[in-house]
Formats: C-alpha cells, sequence, structure tokens
C-alpha cells in the first residue's frame, strides 16, 4: 500500500514532470493519493494545490531578490502542510531554489524524499555539491552523464531517462497545421521560443522580434509561431506586439506537435526546449540573454563548453549558440538564414539528433515509468521506518 506522495513543482516543465509521474504511481499503485504544489497538468491528475505553481517561477539572482519574503512564507507554507499530512514520501521537481531549502526544512521529519532533475552543478558552482549529502535518499537525473557526476562527488544517482521522449512532439502533422492556419505550402513556418518565464520573454521579444524583421526581405511569406509557456501567456501580447508580422500563440501542449512538424527552423531560447525540437527533427539557433548580472556571475563560474542541451549530449557543437552580448539581430539573422537556405545544415544538424536523443531513454520502459520505480522502490525501503 502506497499511501500519500506529496510533491511539489514550481514552473511549467516541472508540472510537466509531475504530472507523468503522478499517471505512472498510479498505474503501478492504484491506491497512491497525491498533494503538495502544482500547475494545470499536476492539478488535472488529483492534485489540489496548496499554492499557485506560478508564484515559484523565478529565474536568476536579481529575479529572485525582490520576492525572496515572499519565498520564504512560502516555503514555511509548504514544510507546515508536510508536517501535518505526513506523507509516505516527498518528491520535489526541478526549481532547486525552492526545493532544495524545502528538503532541508524537512529533514527532521525523517520522511522518503526524492528530488527529480539534478541540480545542474555539473555546469557551474560546482562546489554546492557538498550541501547536498542528507537532502534526499534518491536523486532521479534526466541526463546520462549525471550519475557518473555525482558519483565522483559519493553521491548516488539515477539516470530515470529524459521526459522529452514521451512529448509526442515526434509525431504531429504539419500539414494539418498549415491548413488551420491558412497558411501555404511554400511559406516558412519559424518557430520562436523566447522562454516559460517572464524574464526571459522580457529579454528575447524584442531581439528576436527585429531578427524576423531582417528575415523577411529573404523570406516574405515567413510565419513566426510561438508556444505560450502558462507562465508568460498573460504578457505574450504585449511583450511581441512590435513584431513585424503577428506571431500564432499556440495557447496548448496539444498544439505543439503539428506545429513542430510544419516548422522549417527554429530560434529558441537554451534549455529543454532543443530537446523537445530536436525529438521534431526541426533545425535550429539557440540563443540566450541573462540578466546582466546573473550573466556575469555565470560566464565566470560555468564549467561545461556549451549552453544547449543538445550540444553538451553531443559532445561538439551541433547547434549554434549565440549568447548574451553576442546574442543580436544581426547574429541571429546569419545563423538563420543558413539555415533556411542551405539544405545542408539543416541535415547535418537532424543527422545529429538521432544519436542525442538514444542517449536520453532508460534502460526499459518510459523516463517516467522508471522515476515512478524509483519512487515506490525508495517507499518500500522506508516502511520499516515510517510504517503507516
Amino acid at each position: 500500500m502506497t499511501g500519500l506522495v506529496w510533491l511539489l513543482a514550481g514552473e511549467a516543465s516541472g508540472d510537466a514532470l509531475g504530472a507523468r509521474l503522478m499517471a505512472a504511481l498510479a498505474r503501478r499503485a492504484p491506491d497512491t493519493s497525491f498533494a503538495g504544489v502544482g500547475g494545470p497538468l499536476m492539478q488535472a491528475e488529483g492534485l489540489t494545490s496548496l499554492f499557485p505553481m506560478e508564484e515559484l517561477s523565478l529565474m536568476g539572482l536579481v529575479e529572485v531578490a525582490p520576492a525572496l519574503l515572499r519565498l520564504r512564507r512560502l516555503l514555511r507554507h509548504a514544510a507546515a502542510d508536510i508536517a501535518e499530512r505526513r506523507p509516505d514520501a516527498v518528491v520535489t521537481i526541478d526549481s532547486p531554489g525552492f526545493t532544495l531549502r524545502l528538503l532541508r526544512a524537512i529533514r527532521p521529519l525523517g520522511l522518503p524524499r526524492a528530488h527529480y532533475v539534478a541540480p545542474q552543478v555539473w555546469a557551474w558552482r560546482e562546489g554546492r555539491v557538498r550541501h547536498f549529502p542528507g537532502l534526499w535518499e534518491r536523486l532521479l537525473c534526466l541526463l546520462p552523464f549525471e550519475p557518473p557526476f555525482f558519483a565522483r562527488h559519493g553521491l548516488a544517482a539515477t539516470f530515470v531517462g529524459h521526459p522529452v521522449l514521451e512529448s509526442g512532439l515526434g509525431g504531429g502533422d504539419g500539414g494539418r497545421f498549415r491548413a488551420a492556419h491558412g497558411i501555404p505550402p511554400e511559406a516558412t513556418v519559424l518557430l520562436v521560443l523566447p522562454g516559460s518565464r517572464p524574464g526571459e520573454v522580457a529579454r528575447h521579444a524584442g531581439i528576436f522580434g527585429a531578427t524576423i524583421a531582417r528575415l523577411l526581405p529573404a523570406h516574405p511569406g515567413l510565419r513566426p509561431v510561438v508556444p505560450a509557456a502558462p507562465a508568460v501567456r498573460a504578457m505574450l501580447g504585449g511583450a511581441l506586439a512590435g513584431w513585424p508580422v503577428p506571431p500564432i500563440l499556440l495557447q496548448t501542449e496539444a498544439a505543439k506537435p503539428d506545429a513542430f512538424a510544419a516548422a522549417s527552423a527554429a530560434l529558441c531560447k537554451s534549455g529543454t526546449s532543443a530537446l523537445e525540437l530536436a525529438l521534431a527533427g526541426v533545425p535550429m539557433v539557440v540563443a540566450y540573454r541573462f540578466n546582466p548580472i546573473t550573466g556575469f556571475l555565470a560566464r565566470r563560474l560555468a564549467k561545461v563548453p556549451y549552453a544547449s542541451l543538445v550540444n553538451l549530449l553531443a559532445g561538439r557543437e551541433v547547434v549554434p549558440e549565440i549568447l548574451q552580448e553576442q546574442c543580436t539581430p544581426e547574429r541571429l539573422t546569419a545563423a538563420l538564414g543558413a539555415l533556411l537556405t542551405d539544405p545542408g545544415e539543416a541535415a547535418s544538424q537532424r543527422a545529429a539528433f538521432g544519436p542525442v536523443l538514444a542517449s536520453l531513454a532508460p534502460e526499459s520502459g518510459t523516463p517516467s515509468e522508471a522515476a515512478a520505480d524509483a519512487v515506490l522502490e525508495m517507499i518500500g525501503a522506508s516502511l520499516p521506518r515510517h510504517s503507516r
């Protein structure tokens, strides 16, 4: 008997992870109930969120600082709810700035704890690893190189596979998308992914819009398509109002597969979106601008040669990365222009996507099933100490 699993996700990607994990747990242990914090996808799987997940959707040192008092209040609220409910397991998902503090706060309760999505200390600030012992019983990793990294620091970790493989983004119908939006076959569909956080959209929208303006003379039928992540949906209309071509906004995850299948190329911010595009076979240019202070620190503390997960997993630059001060409309236009006019550039990227995606699969089953198995094993191992 499993009982209660308390979960917390802090942003849209974590909400999707949490929802798939909940579904996999429910299939394996139908008596499982859920509590915690999540977004609409987790709520659709039966979670009543303790407070709106969007209150945690922050990124970067400068962005978080003004909200510290509110975040501390939410942390106390979450920890008190866990103490009252005494769940059979606590699963925190990504968002390490908040979730690791929560795991530390509830440590005295002696409850089994799992953290899903390893903190990216392999990318920068590796010294943070010394704070991790004792925070969790299971660390569930999405990337195959993470368990060996943590093993070097004396921390056990389990590779469960990357959830992008379950996204369904490789099976869309591009013709259906074009027909639904009146886009002729010869027109260029450009996916534009400025980010899923308000700060990302604010930093990227103007640059990406200026890039589209520069592409139009050579591609007059260009149609930009922008997935509207829940945390930025309300601000996108204003942020994209100055674009020379009104973008098609994708309001749901269900709309993405067909749009991705119709796309000739993509301009995307660095992050999981690059793996989504790779699954759909969409060649891309990766761009990112940090807040200047966050960027200053990241540049000096970075431990990896690439920002894009596609390039990190391939071990070479498969997709162009145009970052920080280099991220200008002129440079983005040149890189995208090469993808849109040279079939060899696009074909080279697509050929590299296959091995990258193969490296993200668990030994058996789906990533969410592998994660669910790890959580259930953790609960089973704790039963002598935490019987209900």
